[in-house]
């Protein structure tokens, strides 16, 4: 099982990994190649895909009304929050962008703590779907909303928005029509043999590839992340072991970038963002856990951000236009992480040693000591006879 503590020093091992490549063969301006942007896209998408595609959908069902509220209210609340923080200390109207880059809940940490996590079922499944989920919608914010925030509230930013969200759902709506025409044989086929099921398998991975191309070239993300919620083909752990793999070469990825672009100012502006995104999801969460079903889960739940793919694609498609992203979100990814291992570990070791009775000193049994006998006079004789 893969803690917090390896998780954060395979993430620093990853970027050292980029930051060197990058340093031996002399790369510069890496992320305003067409092919380094469709890379970076295509991650983004297939990370929205991944995250959705693992919620059980039994689970969400059940913490509906609270997910609803987390992936909206609260991830605007975790927006406010963090830029509230960053424009204070720094003065800057443009960190309100690398605050909503960092607002979500990375999905694949979260499943990979989840097995080892000592939240409740119920607590597990609100945070499992509140970090799939929130990665759309903070997506959404990045490209759209912010985007139309920083240009003035143009009135065609308006436009823009209403017409890429309605072309998402015109494609997550043919996929889902396509899906309805072949589950039944699907599901048939997933009851066949061998052969049978691994060639439905496989051409189900080729329809999700291509719909994820258009996706991708035409910047229809949510489409991608809305598919993950019924086109799934049953590849086991494939799908999150991609994902992670994916999320190791975004953070090379990141050092390729980050070696012409790190700063220790920037640095410093990181590890605030880090602190305030941190510290963000603490207060939003014990506010969504009033009710009294949450009460043995709220720390835990206050301690579960955690950041990774999202945030860093977020970044590297932010570079070209607000140069420094990376160099700032970078260091907060790291510091959020290493943030989640130090208090979820502390908390943990406090909970035990509440829990672990006081032993009380084992006292001896008292021994009643008989009264000592005086021999008598004749049998003092009887033994100084014996030979």
């Amino acid at each position: 099982m893969v803690t917090p503590v390896i998780r954060s020093a395979a993430l620093l091992s990853a970027l050292g990994a980029g930051w060197l490549a990058a340093w031996q063969l002399g790369l510069r301006e890496v992320d305003q190649s067409p092919a380094y942007g469709f890379f970076i896209t295509a991650l983004l998408g297939f990370g929205l895909y991944a995250s959705t595609s693992g919620i059980v959908i039994a689970e969400f069902r059940k913490q509906f009304r609270t997910v609803v509220i987390a992936v909206t209210l609260g991830v605007l609340a975790k927006v406010a929050l963090v830029f509230g923080v960053m424009f204070f200390v720094f003065r800057d109207p443009n960190h309100l962008i690398l605050a909503v880059a960092v607002a979500q809940i990375d999905p694949l940490s979260v499943a990979a703590m989840r097995a080892k996590s000592k939240m409740s079922d119920s607590a597990k499944a609100l945070l499992s779907a509140w970090a799939s989920f929130d990665d759309p919608i903070t997506v959404l914010l990045t490209v759209y909303i912010t985007a139309f925030a920083l240009n003035g509230g143009a009135v065609g930013g308006v436009g823009s928005f209403a017409v890429n969200l309605v072309l998402n759902l015109a494609l997550a709506g043919m996929a889902y029509m396509l899906w309805t025409l072949v589950r039944g044989r699907v599901r048939k086929a997933e009851e066949g043999g061998r052969s049978v099921r691994y060639a439905v398998r496989a051409v189900m991975v080729v329809a999700v590839l291509a719909i994820g191309f258009v996706a991708v070239q035409y910047a229809l993300l949510l489409a991608l992340a809305l598919l993950g919620l019924f086109f799934r083909p049953n590849l086991g752990r494939w799908v999150d072991r991609l994902a992670e793999a994916g999320m190791f070469a975004a953070i090379a990825a990141v050092g390729l970038v980050l070696a012409a672009e790190f700063s220790w100012a920037l640095a410093g502006v990181g590890v605030v963002l880090g602190v305030a995104a941190f510290g963000a999801q603490a207060v939003v969460a014990v506010v969504l856990t009033v009710p009294k079903r949450w009460r043995g889960d709220r720390v835990r739940l206050a301690l579960g951000q955690q950041n990774g793919l999202t945030a860093i694609i977020l970044a590297l498609l932010l570079e070209p236009t607000f140069p420094g992203s990376i160099a700032v979100v970078a260091p907060a990814v790291v510091v959020v992480n290493l943030l989640n291992a130090v208090t979820n570990g502390a908390y943990d070791r406090l909970q035990e040693a509440v829990r672990k009775p006081v032993r009380q000193p084992v006292r001896a049994p008292k021994v009643r000591q008989q009264p000592a006998t005086v021999p008598s006079v004749a049998a003092l004789q009887r033994i100084k006879r014996t030979p």
